[in-house]
């Protein structure tokens, strides 16, 4: 890039940030970071990356209209899923060596403006791999204006509570999107959600704000802006929390701005973090390193060692483990 093409950079980050009160070493920081996502997009991996996110931009252009349909929670899932012999080996082994993670449900938490057509090739997956009870909600259209973290929080956890109830299930697993990571951890870490979340999946989540809240002033958006309240309230310390907390990040995000902020840090959460270096964000939920980083969290939910999980690929950087506990 040149010189004339690092200054604009820089002089239109400073001024964003500025207007937001942040210093100019910030302003600098993020520019960095915006330098980062266009080195990623100028490899290889980065140009099949943009080719992927173009394309499931369309293919998710035609699912919408079928996801904003309800789907029922099929409680049968637990014994339809369980035959084996149509599987191969390796997905065979699963439901044999990992039964009580195979029959654990899994609720799956779209983004803003979305619904669960996001997760329309993940739980397909998902249930082809064994896993019995793969659910994906959907809550309103409209949160993008009139909705609220906290409040939808509490709805997410009322939803889990029915799922508990008609499954038989003690806990879930969670998988969310964008800001269905943040509102996955707002229940877990303060609507004392970890009772009934053995294991949360953030992909793109912006669990430290991102600049592209500041394009649209709702009063959910304010919520997304970095040092917003809500983000204060979560970054606060807190009681130990049981939930196992698996963040994917990537370098190319174009929502997340600057791409950091979708990684997470507390002390008092058990994090592992996987950062892919070409993916987009609305892609990140049909990328197949992510479908890996998914299963194999789950299925090592139990394993309270922390052992990392590899996410595989050149293109996945190794994870970090930050143990809040320690």
């Amino acid at each position: 890039m040149s010189d004339n093409g690092r200054s604009w950079i820089t002089r239109l980050t400073d001024a964003v940030l500025d207007r937001a009160g942040w210093g100019v070493h910030t302003a600098r920081d993020v520019a960095e970071e915006v330098k980062v996502a266009l080195r990623a997009m100028a490899t290889p991996g980065g140009m099949r990356g943009v080719a992927m996110e173009a394309a499931w931009l369309t293919a998710h252009a035609v699912l919408y209209p079928w996801g904003a349909i309800t789907e029922q929670l099929r409680t049968d899932g637990h014994f339809r899923h369980y035959r084996t012999d149509g599987l191969p080996p390796r997905q065979r082994g699963l439901v044999v060596s990992a039964m009580d993670a195979a029959g654990t449900p899994i609720v799956l938490v779209h983004g803003i403006g979305d619904n669960r057509s996001a997760f329309a090739v993940l739980s397909g997956a998902l249930r082809r791999r064994g896993f019995g009870v793969v659910h994906a909600i959907n809550y309103s259209v409209l949160t993008a204006l009139t909705g609220d973290v906290r409040r939808s929080a509490a709805l997410l956890g009322a939803h889990i509570e029915r799922i508990c109830e008609q499954t038989g299930a003690d806990q879930v697993h969670v998988v969310g999107h964008s800001l269905g990571g943040l509102i996955a951890r707002y229940y877990v870490q303060r609507l004392h959600g970890d009772a009934r979340v053995r294991t949360l999946v953030t992909l793109g989540t912006p669990h430290s704000g991102t600049l592209a809240a500041y394009v649209l002033p709702t009063p959910l958006t304010k919520q997304l802006r970095p040092g917003s309240d809500l983000l204060e309230e979560l970054a606060e310390p807190c009681r130990p929390c049981r939930t196992r907390f698996v963040v994917v990040w990537s370098e190319m995000d174009q929502i997340i701005v600057p791409q950091r902020n979708a990684r997470l840090e507390h002390s008092s959460l058990l994090v592992e973090e996987h950062q892919i270096r070409d993916s987009g964000h609305l892609s990140l939920p049909v990328d197949t390193r992510t479908l890996h980083v998914v299963v194999t969290a789950i299925t090592r939910s139990d394993d309270s060692t922390g052992h990392p999980i590899a996410a595989g690929g050149e293109a996945c950087r190794p994870p970090g483990v930050t143990d809040g506990h320690s």
